[in-house]
Formats: C-alpha cells, structure tokens, sequence
C-alpha cells in the first residue's frame, strides 16, 4: 500500500468519531510513537490525537521488550486523559478495540491473551503497550501504543515464526492498513465513551481471554510461578491457582500458556 494512504486526511476524513483520531500526527520513519505521544501530551495535545509511523525503528513493547514494525505494519500511540477510575480499562478497552477492528475488516477471529496480547489462531498479531502519568488521584495523560502486524511477511523473520502471525499471512493477500486504524480509531472512542458514561467492558473482555482455564507460567520482576488461570478480577488481575492449591492475584506479569 501506499505511503501516502496513511496520511493525517485520508485518516480524518469521514472518520465518524467526535474526538479520537480527529488529529493525527503522521511520520514515513520514527524511533518509537510512544515517546512522541508522550511529548504532545505534554504539550497539552488535545484528547485522541494520533502519533502513527509508517515504520518505527525503535519500538517498545511490555517488560521493556523490543517490538518489531517494519513498514506493512500499524504502529501508533494515542493520547487520553482518562479519570483515574478508568485506568484500569484502558488495557481492556485496547485490546477489545483491536478484536472488533480485525473481524470487522478481516473477518478473522481473535483472542486476547492476558494481559494484552492479541492471537489470531494461537499466535501474536498485536502487542498493546499502556502508560500513564499519575499524581495522587490525578491522570496527567495517559498514552496507549498500538501494534498490529498488517503485512508483515514472516518468511523473512524466521525468529518469531513460531509465535508471531499478520493478518496478511493469514489471508493470503495485503489487508488495508488504512482501513484497519480507521475501524480501530471507532471502536476505541465507542468503548472510552461507554466507560465514561459507567458502562462495564470487563466481561467482554474477560470472555474474549484465550488464558482462562489454561495451565500458564507467570512472571513478575523476578518471580515465577505456574498454575491455572481460573479467572480475571475487574481491575484486569489474574487470579492464579497455584500447583499447591492457594490462590494468588497477579495485578502485572507476563504469562505463558503452558499446554
């Protein structure tokens, strides 16, 4: 697909939402979305502003882990200032916004596995990226990063073949990147305005979770431990029941399914 097809108007125009993605910042090449989202929020950027990089060369993903997005893919950050209540939603919210788009514009299932990696037939399409700055009971800004693997061809990265997929290798053909982040940018502004309103997108999100009922191996910092995912709290913590029978909620980790 062209360049050109990403840019800020053909994004904005038409789009149907009242504030997310009504600006977008675009860049052909950028180190990392997620630190320009952070400087134009900052600066006072109005709510739903876009960063989008045709490709990222130094992207992020959790746990300080790289994220790879090659041009073909959708890497972009968005710019929210949410109410603290809301936090813990966002990663719900983000990771449902990307479930809806993909079936919408593919037709292909997906599920989510907790915390927040999308898989399309068992393997990583998307990787989400939260984060916030608080103060107290205060939101300055928080930033949400998005990276979807569109048409990335994974012959030509036999290091993440086992455990990465893109829309277009499951396909068989390119898929739309403009028409995947227009669909993305609706369905976050329908979920954030129904969290805003009091509405409750946890069970949603609970039932998309591939992990639940699973035996996985969790870790945090240096600890690890394994178990079955019995279920998700509504503040999106995994509750773990451990090999010796206790049960352990685990607000931030990263899980492995082990069966």
């Amino acid at each position: 697909m062209a360049e050109n097809n990403l840019s800020p108007a053909s994004i904005i125009s038409n789009l149907g939402t009242h504030f997310i993605g009504q600006q977008v910042i675009y860049y052909p090449c950028l180190t990392s979305t997620m630190e320009v989202a952070k400087q134009e929020a900052q600066q006072g950027a109005a709510e739903g502003t876009v960063i989008i990089a045709g490709e990222q060369t130094v992207g992020r993903g959790r746990i300080k882990r790289a994220w790879l997005s090659p041009k073909g893919n959708i890497a972009l950050s968005l710019v929210l200032y949410p109410s603290a209540v809301n936090l813990p939603s966002l990663i719900m919210l983000a990771s449902l916004a990307v479930v809806h788009s993909i079936e919408a514009v593919t037709g292909l299932k997906s599920q989510v596995k907790w915390p927040n990696d999308v898989l399309v037939n068992g393997r990583k399409v998307c990787g989400i990226l939260v984060e916030s700055s608080v103060r107290g009971n205060i939101v300055d800004y928080t930033i949400i990063g998005i990276g979807v693997n569109v048409n990335l061809r994974l012959s030509d990265f036999p290091e993440i073949l086992s455990t990465a997929t893109s829309l277009s290798d499951e396909l068989g053909r390119d898929v739309s990147r403009l028409s995947v982040i227009r669909r993305l940018l609706l369905e976050v502004e329908k979920l954030y305005l129904s969290l805003q309103a009091g509405g409750s997108i946890y069970e949603e999100w609970r039932d998309s979770l591939v992990t639940l009922g699973r035996r996985v191996r969790v870790k945090w910092g240096k600890a690890v431990c394994e178990g079955v995912a019995e279920s998700v709290a509504r503040d999106g913590s995994l509750l773990l029941r451990r090999l010796d029978g206790s049960l352990s909620k685990i607000v931030a980790g990263d899980a492995t399914l082990r069966d």
